[in-house]
């Protein structure tokens, strides 16, 4: 049997049931040795010098200090049989972590289990991993459980198994990302969604931040957008310079988990405390605050080099890659230098915007959550959902059009719940039934808006700026939020009348921000008959409200 190699956690005063379930798992999979996670600086540096002298990691130019690149592999698996006696000769690490503030009560608790010393880096980075975490499960009882082994990298042997009733995630084959780091979509999402549902709470896909005015009033909203729809930029938004005296203070880029409070306000919390972000494109165009924040303490993977060991990627404005993601001599012809999905890893405490409220045990209250999808023509720049109910509605309808004209499928409307198709746990008419009777529970609900900045016009040119620009909208949102700013009543929801929106300094001509805030009704007619046969899909479990709440837009529409 095998002997712990690192156990300065004291087992006695361990949870029974972690104890028990460690202990099978290393009954089944028979490590050379067992690694308790303490969650300690020290700890990872050794395990990082470990990596380094297996060369698992590469050390990055004296520019980027702290970085290192993990290359991943192809890999994949199938479960009892697979994970029996698979860490034979490799050391098993128990990764004891939190998701969200360790004294926040809003805060869940998992254990992972791996022979990955790549994910207890990362988990590191992304959760409030080791000793507290383990006391905080000691005293509660109830965890996560998640194991994980990377298996012998068969790429036609890879299982990702959730088992909801039983919190219990099972991957087998894969040592990278979601994959991999189990805390991430597997728990933070599939999981904690089955949970919410069971405890009153909603586990979403939502960016969270704060937004300052020049009067010093900061609001805290959650926003849900498909991919491609500009959700890292706002969670990291600069403001432009023709808004002087706004601020933004990112609690979340990617998940939130949102709770009912006892004062009638929805409360939330980003479970995680890090970042998991795609590098391809992330420039300081793009993302000036994520470009500054990881060139340092970072780890990358499945990113390219440069001759002097600088990371490399497809969108960066200067640098020649030379090596490829998988560690070649970079040769055009095959293929992109960097994975069109390499990933950096770091601490959320590095982005410039970063707020130290991400830490507070209560969450921070939510005026408005904001939805938003890419639409050439249908959805206006910005509209308002009349209430809570109606919101929910405009939620489930979220679409995009697709872009990749290598599918050969452009503009074909997909629909994605809140931003929640790969990740929702259980059934959408039962999780739209759960968001109503979340909202049924708040005295003090936060408005609900959707946003679309990929309007066109006919010659199929952008209508808004976007990037920093969007918070022009946002504006006009905390206004409503506080009672300040008007709307004019359409059939769809409340628009912005154009004195609403602060277009001073913007180069926008007036036809344009008209046709931005139009709804044509044709347009809306075939867009709703779209949403009834969508919802139609999920037969008798469509919640009668939201039925009831399309046969009202259909009404108004005429």
């Amino acid at each position: 049997m095998a002997t712990a190699a690192h156990t300065l956690i004291s087992l006695d005063n361990l949870s029974p049931p972690v104890r028990q379930w460690v202990n099978s798992v290393r009954e089944l999979t028979q490590p050379r040795a067992v690694h308790w996670v303490e969650g300690t600086e020290a700890e990872a540096r050794e395990i990082t010098a470990q990596l380094l002298r297996s060369g698992e990691l590469k050390a990055l130019n004296a520019e980027f200090p702290g970085c290192h690149l993990y290359r991943s592999q192809a890999a994949h698996a199938k479960m009892r049989e697979l994970f029996r006696g698979c860490m034979r000769a490799r050391t098993l690490y128990v990764i004891p972590y939190c998701m969200g503030p360790l004294a926040s009560p809003l805060s869940r608790c998992g254990v992972e289990i791996t022979d990955s010393p790549y994910v207890v880096l990362s988990m590191l980075l992304m959760t409030r991993a080791g000793r507290g975490a383990l006391e905080r499960i000691a005293r509660e009882g109830s965890f996560v459980r998640g194991l994980h082994s990377i298996g012998e990298l068969d790429p036609q042997r890879r299982f990702i198994m959730h088992f909801p009733e039983e919190l219990a995630i099972e991957s087998y084959g894969s040592g990278y990302g979601g994959n991999a780091l189990l805390g991430k979509k597997c728990h933070a999402l599939r999981i904690a969604s089955w949970q919410a549902r069971s405890e009153g709470w909603l586990a979403e896909h939502m960016m969270i931040v704060g937004l300052e005015n020049p009067h010093g009033e900061t609001h805290y909203i959650a926003c849900a957008f498909p991919s491609a729809c500009g959700k890292t930029n706002l969670a990291m938004l600069i403001p432009p310079h023709s808004m002087p005296g706004w601020r933004v203070h990112t609690i979340g880029d990617d998940i939130g988990w949102l709770h009912p409070g006892p004062d009638g306000r929805l409360w939330a919390i980003n479970p995680e405390s890090g970042y998991f972000g795609v590098a391809p494109g992330t420039n300081p165009e793009t993302n000036r605050n994520a470009y500054d924040m990881i060139r340092r303490d970072t780890l990358f993977t499945n990113v390219a080099l440069t001759a002097d060991d600088q990371p490399w990627w497809e969108g960066l404005p200067s640098g020649k890659p030379v090596i490829d993601w998988q560690g070649r001599p970079y040769d055009p012809a095959r293929g992109p230098a960097a994975h069109p999905n390499s990933r950096f890893t770091v601490s959320a405490r590095r982005n410039p915007s970063y707020s130290p409220h991400a830490e507070d045990a209560r969450g921070v209250p939510i005026s408005a959550l904001v939805f938003g999808g890419r639409r050439r023509e249908v959805a206006p720049l910005v509209y308002e959902a009349r209430d809570w109910q109606h919101g929910v509605l405009v939620g489930a309808s979220m679409a995009s059009e697709t872009t990749a004209a290598a599918e050969g499928q452009v503009g074909v409307t997909r629909r994605d719940p809140m931003a929640m198709q790969p990740f929702c746990g259980y059934n959408f008419g039962d999780y739209w039934a759960h968001w109503l009777s979340v909202g049924a529970k708040l005295a003090r609900p936060p408005r609900i808006y959707h946003v679309n900045w990929f309007r066109r016009d006919a010659q199929g040119k952008f209508l808004w700026p976007g990037y920093g620009e969007n918070l022009r909208v946002l504006a006009w949102m905390l206004e409503r939020c506080a009672g300040r700013s008007g709307a004019t009543e359409t059939a769809i929801g409340n628009l912005p009348r154009p004195q609403d929106l602060n277009t001073q300094g913007l180069s926008l001509a007036p036809q344009a921000l008209q046709q931005l805030l139009s709804v044509d009704p044709a347009l809306w007619r075939k867009e709703l008959a779209e949403i009834r046969d969508y919802l139609g899909k999920f037969g008798a479990r469509v919640p009668a409200a939201l039925l009831e709440e399309l046969s009202n837009t259909e009404q108004r529409l005429g």
